[in-house]
């Protein structure tokens, strides 16, 4: 289990930060706190693994904190969750050794890539002392191709981000007319892009079988 520290002063995005952790298992919330000063106090009596780290904030900023966790926690890994965007911020962090960098507003899914990033780096590196080049790239420095590749014909970008989330915001077993009226798409259409999820591993299925008529075709997502 990851134990993480939210660092973040706005109460909204706080409880959005806590929401998206909560879906991502694994992964456990030790506290929030508004500040650099906090967080810096919190992490001397506590124990903490990765931290959300914001870097407008009031006292210590984000960046001031990242510099004094690298010189005294080297051990506590950060992923940046900011509004900051200007290059000077980004290169700054990570220079300071951030593993991500997300700029606000983001998705659930964008939040999700990078926690389940961070699990697949922490199991490999505890896993083997020794890494080939293939291990590296594969774990650790690549970068995901689902978002870089072609999709298949019948397949839109933007309606498949759609597709996404209204499915992890419906947050629980589904079928295709679950959420067929929430989705601008026909049922054929719609039915083409769920068994694209399901070929990308993002969802499973099942049939559930009913007392009357044809079984249903039911789907999970996989978080």
């Amino acid at each position: 289990m990851v134990d993480v520290l939210i660092v973040e002063d706005d109460p909204m995005v706080a409880e959005l930060n806590k929401k998206y952790l909560h879906m991502v298992p694994g992964f456990n919330l030790v506290a929030n706190v508004v500040n650099g000063e906090q967080a810096l106090h919190f992490i001397h009596d506590n124990h903490v693994d990765l931290i959300l780290l914001d870097v407008f904030m009031p006292k210590l900023n984000g960046l001031e904190l990242l510099q004094h966790i690298r010189i005294s926690y080297p051990k506590i890994d950060i992923i940046m969750v900011t509004a900051a965007c200007n290059t000077n911020d980004i290169q700054a962090a990570l220079r300071l050794g951030v593993i991500d960098y997300i700029v606000k507003p983001f998705t659930f899914g964008r939040l999700r890539t990078a926690l389940i990033s961070y699990q697949e780096r922490i199991r490999l590196l505890s896993s083997s002392k020794i890494l080939n080049q293939d291990q590296l790239d594969d774990r650790i420095f690549a970068k995901p191709v689902s978002q870089n590749k072609s999709l298949p014909k019948g397949i839109d970008r933007q309606t498949l981000k759609k597709v996404r989330e209204v499915i992890i915001d419906y947050n629980k077993e589904f079928s295709m007319s679950d959420i067929v009226e929430l989705i601008p798409l026909s049922r054929i259409s719609l039915k083409k892009y769920l068994d694209y999820l399901e070929d990308l591993g993002e969802l499973e299925s099942h049939l559930t079988y009913l007392s009357i008529g044809r079984p249903v075709k039911c789907y999970i997502y996989q978080k």
